[in-house]
């Protein structure tokens, strides 16, 4: 069994707050900003772990300080951190609010953007992840009545937190199933092969045994045998050339011209 600690993980951020002239500003300069956005919540959960998603809020007894501190320790025991539009949004704004906390930089740990995997993959109508989750079959976001819910939290509304608690758990109760789903799509997956205790293969994606030779993979002047993943379904290939090296003179690597 592989022991990569894998933490699906999704926040919610304050809207920045400006004084404007219209209301159609193109542009607004620093001078006119009344207050950044902040740090709001987030909801996590451990794969395959059991416990169910958690929730941190500014608002919990504890307070923000006492959040912001749960957020660096949970990233910094992860080994892989995977979100929806986090290597944009989620983990620079963690990043941030670290940075002006007097925190050190977490533990280095691998990030698996689904956002991207979606975008580069496939053609979906929409990217955004309650579209692609509703196209899968997964299920669907919580539906709210918009801006107005942050406003209310911000307002320490009860009932509009307990609101956008549920939202945020449920977007990473989605997280998982489509991760999943999306598994053998991803490429440069943190290789399982390096978390689990064996001699026999596995698969770099999810860390299977259960692997068939299918061919094989070639590059410009190399041979590899091909795997294809009966648990998965991604496609691997092994490291140790098929190609004798009584051939190598005879074969040729092109050169851009």
């Amino acid at each position: 069994m592989s022991n990569m600690r894998t933490l699906l993980i999704d926040i919610e951020v304050s809207p920045n707050e400006a004084f404007v002239w219209n209301n159609q500003p193109n542009f607004v300069p620093s001078d006119q900003m009344r207050e950044s956005s902040r740090l709001l919540c987030f909801a996590y959960k451990w794969m395959g772990e059991k416990g169910g998603v958690q929730f941190v809020s500014e608002w919990d007894e504890a307070g923000r300080e006492a959040m912001l501190q749960r957020l660096w320790e949970l990233l910094d025991e992860a080994d892989v951190v995977i979100s929806y539009n986090g290597d944009r949004f989620d983990l620079p704004i963690c990043n941030r609010e670290f940075l002006t906390h007097d925190f050190y930089p977490p533990s280095p740990y691998f990030s698996i953007d689904l956002y991207r995997t979606v975008k580069r993959k496939f053609r979906f109508l929409y990217n955004k992840m309650d579209y692609v989750c509703q196209e899968l079959g997964i299920g669907r976001k919580v539906k709210h009545e918009g801006f107005q819910l942050w406003i209310k939290v911000m307002e320490g509304d009860e009932k509009a937190q307990a609101k956008m608690e549920r939202y945020n758990k449920q977007d990473v109760r989605l997280l998982e199933p489509l991760y999943k789903y999306l598994l053998p799509w991803i490429d440069a997956h943190p290789n399982h092969a390096l978390y689990v205790e064996t001699t026999e293969p596995v698969c770099p994606n999810c860390g299977s045994k259960h692997l068939h030779k299918k061919g094989v993979q070639r590059t410009q002047t190399q041979v590899y045998q091909r795997y294809s993943c009966q648990s998965c379904g991604k496609h691997s290939r092994g490291r140790t050339t098929l190609v004798p090296r009584t051939d190598a003179p005879r074969i040729l690597a092109g050169v851009k011209t």
